[in-house]
């Protein structure tokens, strides 16, 4: 038998040691959308060990931060169906079904025990698990958990483990922990802290509460993001109008359940129809007939086509850039008082929502991301140049894949730098002043203020 070496390729096809991009010919079409393995890449359905590339840097470089923002697990749909019966899925926690992972059953015995931790104002009255045998609206189920406990073991084995970012006898303000008020991204946050820091101890624990999915804390008054979001709505709307084998699938779905197809598109059905192929469960049917695959198809390459156009149309992108200021301008302040020398806030988890992570990376400039999956992660990594230590790069990561030179603040610096990483300061001056060139601005007030030209 004659083996022949072959390098590994990644879930999206790109073979990790080459990060050199090859431009696409712009005569060929581009590439067909396949809606249902697209879907499955969104259903994140825990099985192989996920290979990642955090914590990847030359052997003189010393991790000094890392903040992660993630999306919640799998959870419950939204919204229903009219006139169909709920997927019948089950959100207590059974260590022997699966997916399951090892730690689960510690996880449960461990959150029982959580009156010790501080949580702000209405977090305290969440439940720190789900556990409900049908689920409710939008509750975190068994997979979503699961998910979440294997990104905390990956980022375990590679910063603690390795890297030794936190020491054993770590203090409460070497974490900053925040979570809307929502139970899936409380209990997101629980299961993969719970695996980065097994056992740890409650009292050291202090959630914030953030009222806002896009985290913009006390700076939200802006009406140009506003503006932006409504321009972007109108174009969804004209492209969903324009599609003419959607509005017959709409038509021909709205039959089935014997209700108006305004009203069926109104329950936004992939959201629930997404719950029933993520879970293996059969679509619903009544006595006129079955919702099926091909419903299904349909509507998913409709939503992956929006994607598409969204990039091309830059209405989203300037809306992505006012919405993510405000968390952007946090997480450079915190990585420049770390790169002082504070030793504060080393470790960062927000946990969050699609429509929190989607407009980071569009104003972060990483067009060619895939919509946030079920437990999406995007990750910034703080480096110390060991032979200059006052030198400071950062890393990001989306799902694992190194995307730093994505970015369009750092796109040219890797013609012509050695290292792997980005310097602070491109990041620092990115969100600082030229994020808001584009509005012809130098504030984040001026150009929420600032009429469209």
């Amino acid at each position: 038998v004659h083996l022949i070496p072959v390098n590994p390729v990644r879930e999206d096809g790109l073979n990790p040691k080459s990060r050199k991009r090859i431009m696409p010919d712009l005569l060929t079409e581009p590439p067909a959308i396949d809606p249902i393995y697209e879907a499955q890449v969104y259903c994140n359905i825990p099985s192989i060990a996920e290979r990642s590339m955090e914590g990847h840097a030359p052997h003189y470089f010393k991790l000094v931060s890392v903040q992660v923002l993630i999306r919640h697990g799998d959870r419950y749909p939204l919204y229903a169906i009219p006139k169909t019966k709920r997927p019948d899925i089950d959100c207590m926690l059974v260590p022997s079904r699966k997916p399951s992972h090892p730690q689960l059953e510690a996880f449960i015995k461990h959150m029982s025990k959580g009156s010790a931790a501080q949580m702000d104002g209405s977090l305290s009255s969440l439940p720190h698990f789900p556990s409900h045998s049908l689920c409710e609206m939008g509750e975190l189920t068994q997979t979503g958990v699961v998910q979440h406990l294997r990104n905390g073991q990956l980022l375990r084995d590679i910063y603690i483990n390795k890297h030794k970012l936190l020491p054993g006898d770590w203090a409460a303000k070497q974490l900053y922990l925040e979570t809307t008020g929502k139970s899936r991204t409380l209990q997101s946050a629980l299961a993969l802290l719970y695996t980065f820091l097994p056992d740890f101890d409650w009292k050291k624990i202090n959630m914030r509460h953030q009222w806002s999915t896009i985290f913009c804390s006390g700076s939200c008054d802006c009406p140009m993001r506003n503006h932006y979001l409504e321009e972007e709505q109108r174009r969804q709307y004209s492209l969903r109008v324009k599609n003419s084998n959607l509005e017959k699938i709409y038509v021909d779905m709205a039959k089935i359940v014997g209700i108006p197809t305004r009203q069926l598109r109104a329950s936004n059905p992939i959201d629930s129809l997404l719950c029933y192929f993520c879970h293996n469960v059969s679509f619903p049917c009544t006595k006129a007939g079955c919702i099926g695959m091909e419903h299904f198809k349909v509507i998913k390459r409709h939503q992956l086509e929006d994607e598409r156009e969204r990039q091309e149309k830059k209405l989203y992108f300037l809306y992505a850039l006012l919405a993510t200021h405000p968390l952007l301008n946090q997480t450079v302040n915190r990585l420049q008082r770390i790169a002082e020398g504070k030793k504060e806030e080393v470790f960062v988890l927000l946990s969050a929502h699609d429509v929190t992570l989607s407009p980071v990376l569009s104003a972060l400039g990483i067009t060619e991301a895939r919509f946030p999956r079920f437990a999406a992660r995007l990750v910034f990594e703080l480096w110390q140049d060991g032979k200059r230590p006052k030198e400071h790069f950062i890393r990001i990561l989306y799902n694992g894949a190194d995307v730093t030179f994505q970015t369009s603040f750092c796109k040219d610096h890797y013609k012509h730098s050695s290292k792997p990483m980005c310097p602070l300061e491109k990041f620092v001056n990115f969100v600082k002043r030229d994020m808001f060139l584009i509005f012809n601005s130098t504030s984040y007030y001026d150009a929420c203020h600032r009429r469209a030209l």
